[in-house]
């Protein structure tokens, strides 16, 4: 079984940390890695507010960004396969980098919304595997004993986060530069 690993975006700002991340995932986890959007998804946000494009336009185009993301990270670490739908597990590579380019067609339990980043899409795909964790690889630290709900009031995951977060029956981890930190669950009933 796979685990999830969500690795920002904001991380292309670090590259000895980027390179360091994905060279251990290649070398032995045996996960899907989700891409951030990265300065891309920024552009994206940029974009729509000058332009005033929809929210479900954006969306799309966010998704672009995380494939690009994803095509960056295969170029830093040759070693890692790229898979649009990891969950039919007809690929047997260590590491896989998810590009979500099938989800551009919509999927239902996914708001075409900016409440919806990778990190909602990471444990959306972490539930959809059944993967025993989700560890969301960020720029910035979690404040250590915060669950879903104070992480996404404080801005370090989206505003969906905490739903999805309620609906994934594995571990959640947040691991900035200070080292994991484990996310309490609260679980729907």
């Amino acid at each position: 079984m796979r685990s999830v690993v969500k690795v920002g975006g904001s991380l292309l700002a670090d590259g000895a940390r980027l390179r360091a991340v994905l060279a251990g995932l290649a070398a032995g986890s045996r996960c899907v890695i989700v891409p951030g959007g990265g300065p891309d998804a920024d552009a994206v946000r940029a974009d729509q507010a000058r332009e005033g494009f929809s929210d479900a336009q954006a969306h799309r185009l966010a998704l672009d960004a995380m494939g690009r993301t994803a095509a960056r990270f295969l170029a830093i670490e040759p070693r890692l396969a790229l898979d649009t739908s990891p969950w039919d597990g007809a690929r047997d590579e260590t590491a896989l980098v998810w590009d979500p380019a099938l989800l551009r067609a919509g999927h239902p339990d996914i708001p075409e919304t900016w409440d919806v980043t990778s990190d909602s899409l990471a444990l959306w795909l972490a539930a959809r595997l059944g993967a025993p964790s989700c560890t969301l690889v960020k720029s910035a630290d979690a404040p250590a004993g915060c669950d879903a709900d104070m992480l996404s009031r404080l801005g370090l995951v989206d505003v969906a986060f905490p739903a999805f977060a309620r609906c994934f029956r594995g571990t959640i981890v947040i691991d900035g530069p200070g080292g994991p930190v484990p996310i309490p669950s609260r679980r729907a009933a």
